[in-house]
């Protein structure tokens, strides 16, 4: 017998089996065919994994991927962050913070300024670890905490990596204002996002969320994209980003190293930027955080 896939006019022959009868137990088939948080499949495999249509998948995994269950990027399908927190997973949350606690602390020692490791959850930044002197207790940031990451210097520095419609997609709405600084139109984000990408990847926020208090972020990416960012934060009055810029690339770069070895060396069809190795000179850092006359340096 012949069956008809609702969503297609191709009859499916004889290798396919019938169709399960409810949406529930194809999405159950769709999401079971991948063996764990890190796997990523293409639209094909996944079918071939589930011995349903192609056409069939392709709109479920669109509906997935819309709904936050499954993710699609350059190299495939994976589990989204809704069936990942089902399955009792962190998102690898855990292997990031033990892959960057030596350099956030060696970050602080260095520079006696506020460290902040966090991540994207959907249009927020969720901070993983903090570490800090003094100063730390003038941040309302904490472990778990939440803050729009259009407003900080680690949620731009993410976001810079991301396609520009998935950040529209992200806030469809006016942006809200945490402080008189802040971003609240998704033109100037727009524009901000790409000096960050100007800035291989550097991005900075002065008063932004908190007033009086300036960082510079880096993003920690994998081949799909970003996965944390590493931040500085300090007093506005007194900060010196220029000085700390670069060791807060060279941490970022560290991270990456660790958690993704292969990401040194060259892939097809990778979308990811490396920084460059070199040393940025004096004159490189003052074009770098130049970014409006007066505002940084």
């Amino acid at each position: 017998m012949t069956v008809v896939d609702s969503g297609s006019t191709a009859p499916v022959g004889a290798s396919r089996r019938d169709l399960p009868p409810s949406m529930v137990e194809r999405m159950t088939l769709i999401l079971d065919a991948f063996d764990g948080p890190k796997t990523r499949l293409t639209l094909e495999e996944v079918a071939g994994r589930t011995q349903l249509p192609r056409s069939t998948v392709h709109r479920i995994l669109d509906q997935l991927v819309r709904l936050n269950w499954a993710e699609h990027a350059s190299f495939g399908y994976g589990l989204g962050r809704r069936a990942i927190g089902l399955g009792g997973g962190d998102g690898g949350h855990a292997q990031i913070r033990e892959a960057t606690a030596p350099l956030l602390h060696e970050l602080h020692m260095q520079t006696g300024m506020v460290v902040h490791l966090s991540v994207l959850d959907g249009s927020e930044s969720v901070y993983l670890d903090k570490v800090g002197g003094r100063f730390a207790s003038r941040l309302p940031s904490r472990v778990g905490g939440r803050a729009p990451a259009y407003s900080t210097a680690g949620g731009k520095a993410m976001l810079a990596w991301m396609d520009p419609e998935k950040v529209d997609s992200l806030y469809p709405h006016r942006l809200n204002q945490v402080t008189e600084s802040t971003i609240t139109d998704l033109p100037t984000l727009h524009q901000e996002l790409n000096r960050i990408r100007q800035r291989n990847g550097l991005a900075l926020e002065h008063g932004e969320s908190v007033r009086d208090v300036s960082c510079v972020g880096v993003a920690v990416r994998s081949f799909d994209g970003p996965v944390a960012a590493i931040s500085l934060c300090g007093d506005s009055r007194t900060s010196q980003l220029k000085r700390v810029a670069p060791l807060v690339v060279h941490a970022a770069r560290e991270a990456t190293r660790t958690l993704y070895p292969e990401a040194e060396t060259p892939r097809r069809s990778r979308k990811t930027v490396a920084v460059p190795e070199k040393t940025w000179s004096s004159e490189a850092l003052d074009r770098l955080l130049a970014v409006e006359s007066g505002q940084w340096v």
